[in-house]
């Protein structure tokens, strides 16, 4: 990937679900794209403007959601309000802190509409990185394709699949792929992705399969404790995880794409990025919900030099 100018911030946007997961002790701030761009915005500091395109109710969620956005420097000029209610899920945690979630139908961010600012976002970003849960809707799918397809040919379009039973569709998730330019997935979703061309093997011919078929300029594969594998063109980083004292895994996916794309933006080697997305990823784990802070020295092994 060509690397940016650095003269002025970056702009990235994360788009789709904007909702509070509801954990046993109480509402936390959340969605893959809100923790998306709430991590970037966090990593960059000012080498980056970051923005969300989605919608919240005209309620106490919604209200409390742009000031969670704000308060970690997500520009909210895209996120539209509706009479729908802010998104909700439920999480459930099993014994190693892992995420088990159900969603409440019907909520404001399934109901995302075009509109001048977002045409105006699009034509401006470097990056902009959405899923396929943000897609449930035909509204909002229709309105995150427009998106996607109306940003600059050089700019990193961004796919986190985000898998959530039962908003699984063959047709979302390869709409999705074929405008994509970077994939990201995990080692349960990369078989169930696989399998929409056929592929089969090993987890390195999967991806390879995937690469060659969508043209997929990079695809990350995260493996929890095990690390990460980025492909890009011919080369390859393999990596370990860090081993954390784990209080849940909620965001931590998000807070590797937040870092991985942003190394790519920088033109970082692959080698680095993949190692401050794990240690992102890895301080996402040590911190209760999906939205957090981040020390210095993560952000230096995220943004630092080639």
């Amino acid at each position: 990937m060509k690397e940016t100018s650095r003269m002025e911030p970056l702009r990235i946007a994360g788009l789709g679900e904007i909702l509070w997961d509801i954990f046993p002790d109480g509402p936390r701030f959340g969605g893959a794209p809100s923790n998306f761009s709430c991590s970037t915005a966090e990593l960059a500091l000012d080498a980056a403007k970051v923005f969300i395109a989605s919608a919240v109710g005209n309620d106490p969620l919604g209200n409390n959601a742009l000031t969670e956005l704000q308060t970690h420097r997500v520009n909210t000029v895209c996120v539209q309000t509706n009479d729908r209610d802010t998104g909700q899920v439920h999480v459930k945690l099993d014994q190693g802190g892992s995420a088990h979630y159900q969603f409440a139908e019907d909520s404001a961010w399934d109901y995302l509409q075009w509109d001048e600012s977002l045409a105006q976002l699009a034509g401006q970003c470097n990056a902009v990185c959405f899923g396929t849960l943000g897609q449930r809707h035909s509204i909002s799918a229709k309105t995150i394709l427009r998106f996607v397809d109306s940003v600059s040919n050089d700019a990193l379009r961004v796919l986190d699949v985000n898998l959530r039973y039962p908003y699984v569709s063959n047709t979302v998730i390869e709409n999705s792929l074929s405008r994509a330019n970077v994939l990201k997935l995990n080692n349960e979703e990369l078989p169930r992705v696989a399998s929409l061309i056929g592929a089969t093997g090993s987890e390195l011919q999967m991806m390879e399969a995937l690469a060659n078929h969508f043209r997929l300029h990079t695809i990350a594969l995260t493996r929890g404790p095990a690390g990460a594998v980025i492909l890009s063109g011919d080369e390859l980083s393999d990596l370990p995880g860090v081993s954390v004292d784990v209080v849940d895994t909620v965001g931590a996916g998000d807070a590797f794409t937040a870092a991985m794309t942003l190394g790519l933006l920088r033109g970082n080697s692959l080698e680095k990025i993949n190692m401050g997305a794990i240690a992102a990823a890895a301080w996402a784990c040590v911190n209760s919900g999906g939205t957090m802070a981040f020390p210095e020295h993560i952000r230096q092994k995220v943004l630092g030099g080639h």
